[in-house]
């Protein structure tokens, strides 16, 4: 695969990492707004720089990643599904639903293989949980705690380019929780406040939040945001059901543990995300590969994208209004039947 790659911050500097030490990929071009990125991304991994337009037009690029700001999504990829590309897209493909059902229009008309950066679904240890859930060894599942919690608040600014924490950080978890009950939403419930950084609170957003979901079976899940972790990322997600429990555990740099007269001494969890999914990434992009070269579609795909924003936007209305929100209010003429991932 010869892939480029749009956007050259943060976020694309983890996935060019993730494409140089991939054996199928090739990194062919990088593109961005602010050429100084894209030229020091490019001339790190020995590619070329390209303006957007001629990356779509060249017929040796097979697909795109798209890793540039999230307003920018849904245009890219649209232009890729109509360039015939492979695409692999950040979370979230737009900020609303009418944007982002029109960017899935365009996919039902012009398909490509179309990826979505839900990486934590590739992360090993959720994996497992997911594959030991549906293996029965906790029996029936009841109850699903997620918790995830950052280890500093962005800055203001991020915040109306990211739209908020429901659309930018819970949607991870909104998506982990589909997965894992492996069934249709039927009801949300949020509720935050702005706890850690009244200037986040200013530009219109929380940094605190308690989620309460309840699937169509009435199995229940709990998410626990913050954006304030004193001791690092905190990544956690407990699965309990009728014949026991599972534990996802918060990762750490050796996962030893210290044992001795005055107590235990474990480490503490990664930093940041860039740490803690390095793995998750590396595998997200050997699955977009995969599915690509085989005709199947990938772990997460467009739709999944579409169904964790209508989570987020139920949340933002529960907020809102005080009250439990039916998943049907929302954009109920797109509603799916099932959560069903690959």
């Amino acid at each position: 695969m010869r892939l480029a790659l749009i956007g050259a911050g943060r976020i694309g500097r983890v996935h060019a990492t993730a494409i140089a030490a991939h054996p199928e990929v090739t990194l062919a071009a990088v593109s961005d707004a602010q050429a100084s990125a894209a030229q020091a991304l490019a001339e790190r991994y020995g590619c070329s720089v390209l303006p957007t337009d001629a990356l779509f037009e060249d017929p040796a690029i097979d697909a795109v990643l798209i890793a540039s700001s999230t307003p920018t999504h849904a245009d890219y990829l649209e232009r890729a599904a109509r360039a015939g590309k492979a695409v692999l897209c950040e979370k979230p493909i737009a900020l609303d639903l009418p944007r982002t059902r029109a960017a899935l229009e365009v996919l039902a008309r012009h398909p490509v293989t179309c990826a979505l950066g839900f990486n934590r679904r590739h992360d090993p240890q959720f994996a497992a949980l997911r594959r030991q859930i549906r293996a029965g060894r906790i029996g029936m599942l009841e109850t699903l705690s997620v918790i995830s919690r950052d280890p500093s608040p962005p800055p203001p600014a991020y915040v109306t380019a990211s739209g908020g924490l429901f659309r930018d950080m819970t949607i991870h978890d909104f998506d982990m929780a589909r997965w894992l009950l492996d069934e249709p939403i039927r009801d949300v419930y949020a509720e935050g406040g702005c706890l850690i950084d009244p200037a986040l609170g200013a530009a219109g957003d929380i940094d605190t939040a308690m989620i309460t979901l309840v699937s169509a079976s009435g199995q229940l899940c709990h998410i626990s945001n913050s954006r304030r972790a004193s001791y690092g990322y905190d990544q956690r997600i407990e699965a309990f059901g009728s014949l026991g429990m599972l534990e996802a555990r918060n990762e750490t740099e050796t996962r030893l543990r210290f044992t001795g007269a005055a107590g235990q001494i474990g480490e503490l969890p990664h930093a940041f995300f860039l740490e803690r999914y390095a793995l998750a990434y590396r595998r997200e992009l050997d699955d977009f590969v995969t599915s690509w070269r085989e005709g199947r579609p990938p772990l997460a795909g467009a739709e999944d994208g579409l169904e964790a924003l209508r989570l987020a936007e139920a949340a933002l209305l529960s907020l809102r209004e005080g009250r439990r929100v039916a998943l049907d209010e929302i954009d109920p003429s797109h509603a799916t039947s099932a959560g069903e991932s690959p």
